[in-house]
């Protein structure tokens, strides 16, 4: 740090950063993390329900990363889905239906709408008050028939239009409590065969169908600042790659689909890739992902992955920048209380959606 003479304030000095978001063990950084995060200052971290023990904890933890890079506004993620895909649960905090429990419960998309960001809302409010600031939601993947349930119910819905609407409304819900969405898997995992934490899935789709289909709700929010890349071989884009590491499928990406934000490889350490881990963040770099991601806190691993990994700098790094300024400094106005009823009572579909208090009523 550096104090502004004139003023007397102390002034935060950018740091190059490192184009990688580590994980760590356990509740509390080891000394020998602290030391390899002071050393190579990746972009972000990550966490897992093995860091998640109280509320006070978890902002201990969040806090020791950010000094480590020197930088309070340092990206802290988590996967927050809900359903089977939550890091943070009882007895601290809720626990949230999965993604395709919110069409079942509603009478109608519109109700459906509601209760989506309504849901993402209270799940800012959880991750901002622990110094959480991204969430790996929403799941904009659409399952067809016979696909793996590795997405299953963790998908809004299995049409596309449906998806993009309520995939929305969770971003949007997330944006105005002061935590970024992370859309994904970019380009699709829904008609994935497998499940690319254990192998690599190969679809066979066509272009034309890929693009009316499993494109079309990440083309609907091209807008957002961050999404996920799939560990999925499409034939008709890169027979040879999975997208993670094709240049044909970021390439892709970004024009067909029009992404303009900070892509983040999927987790490295995943069986769907191959090749040592420095290689796989090298090839996923090289190919045009922004940042990779390394998640099982294992630091003999964590330490080859940065063996693979440059700075974060030129487009990578100002579309890094453009991200996290789309983090609201003020939160949306919620009154926690009367929105978590209102929320659990449109669940159990024991309210109009024209009654009850305005969510955006009140301070939390």
């Amino acid at each position: 740090m550096q104090r502004d003479q004139g003023l007397g304030r102390r002034l935060h000095r950018p740091v190059t950063r490192s184009a990688a978001i580590y994980g760590c063990s356990g509740h509390r950084l080891t000394e020998a993390e602290k030391a390899f995060f002071a050393e190579v200052r990746p972009w972000g971290f990550i966490l897992f329900r093995r860091n998640v023990d109280s509320p006070d904890q978890l902002r201990a933890l969040t806090d020791e990363m950010r000094h480590c890079v020197d930088d309070p506004d340092a990206p802290v993620l988590i996967d927050q889905e809900g359903g089977r895909v939550q890091r943070m649960g009882p007895p601290h905090w809720a626990k949230y239906p999965p993604a395709g429990a919110y069409l079942e419960a509603a009478d109608g998309l519109l109700r459906a709408r509601e209760l989506a960001r309504l849901g993402a809302r209270l799940m800012a409010h959880d991750l901002k008050s622990v110094g959480i600031t991204v969430d790996c939601a929403p799941v904009l993947d659409v399952p067809v028939p016979g696909a793996h349930d590795i997405i299953g119910d963790r998908a809004y819905a299995r049409d596309p239009e449906t998806v993009a609407v309520l995939g929305r409304a969770a971003a949007e819900g997330l944006l105005a409590g002061g935590v970024l969405p992370v859309i994904k898997h970019m380009p699709g995992h829904g008609r994935a065969f497998a499940d690319s934490h254990h192998s690599l899935p190969v679809v066979h789709a066509d272009l034309a169908t890929l693009d009316g289909w499993d494109f079309a709700p990440f083309k609907a929010l091209s807008d957002m600042p961050l999404a996920m890349t799939a560990h999925v071989v499409f034939d008709a884009i890169d027979p040879k790659r999975p997208a993670t590491t094709s240049k044909k499928a970021l390439k892709l990406m970004r024009h067909r689909l029009g992404f303009g934000g900070l892509i983040i490889s999927d987790d490295l350490s995943m069986k769907a890739l191959t090749g040592g881990l420095d290689e796989r963040a090298a090839a996923a770099l090289k190919a045009g992902c922004d940042v990779v991601l390394h998640c099982n806190g294992d630091l003999d691993e964590m330490r080859q992955v940065a063996a693979g990994v440059g700075k974060l700098k030129g487009k990578a790094g100002k579309r890094a920048a453009a991200a996290l300024a789309r983090i609201v400094r003020e939160p949306e106005p919620l009154e926690l209380f009367a929105a978590r009823d209102r929320f659990d009572a449109l669940m159990a579909g024991r309210l109009e959606a024209a009654e009850g208090p305005d969510v955006g009523e009140g301070q939390a």
